[in-house]
């Protein structure tokens, strides 16, 4: 009879392995993630009489084929990108979203992107690289461990004086989940580069339209 009941409990924990990794093995395939969300609309009135502009950020990240993996627990790998494979693009455009409906002071501000040089009616232009932009996660029996990192360069060039403002903003997050979907990793990364905007708002300030160290 104790010989029966080990055996069920081994068939038992064997099928719920196999439930808890169902999807764990993939082949070598490429998911797109999309970070694209419904641009704010701000009342003009309420924003700020400060013209902004934001070039299209730089990708000079070592990887620029994905920007992200996970290792499959029973092998295979499945890779990640965004939605048109451009993430800095994407970057550059989460930062104007953020701008124009709560930037400096909790405010909304008047911001737009512009190419390269063609900000002439800017007070500021704000360019930017991206160093890095990554996450990876790897499955494991019953859990996934999921790891995403940022590194970006923003400067601010400020119209009124040439002067301008630059900052290196690094950040990193950490997830384990029970149940790994994609959307995890994208909201992971998508949490990681809040952080970042966040730190950039809370490190400088506008003053006289022009952008400066907070401290």
């Amino acid at each position: 009879m104790k010989r029966i009941i080990m055996r069920m409990a081994l068939v038992c924990g064997a099928a719920l392995m196999v439930s808890a990794s169902g999807g764990c093995t993939g082949k070598s395939e490429l998911r797109y993630l999309d970070f694209q969300t419904k641009q704010p609309v701000a009342q003009s009135a309420d924003m700020e009489p400060v013209t902004i502009v934001i070039e299209p950020f730089e990708d000079r990240r070592a990887d620029k084929a994905r920007i992200g993996t996970r290792t499959h627990l029973w092998g295979g790998v499945t890779h990640f990108d965004v939605v048109g494979g451009r993430p800095a693009d994407m970057i550059s455009q989460a930062l104007v979203n953020r701008l124009k409906t709560r930037g400096w002071g909790n405010r909304a501000w008047n911001v737009r992107v512009g190419q390269a040089g063609s900000a002439t009616d800017a007070d500021i232009v704000i360019s930017g690289q991206v160093q890095e932009f990554s996450a990876g996660a790897k499955s494991r029996a019953f859990s996934t461990v999921i790891d995403a990192k940022s590194r970006l360069t923003i400067q601010a060039k400020n119209a009124e004086d040439k002067s301008t403002t630059t900052r290196s903003i690094e950040g990193a997050r950490s997830r384990t989940v029970f149940w790994f979907g994609e959307q995890d990793v994208q909201e992971l990364l998508a949490a990681t580069l809040d952080d970042g905007i966040e730190r950039l708002i809370a490190d400088t300030m506008v003053v006289q339209k022009a952008v400066r160290p907070a401290r």
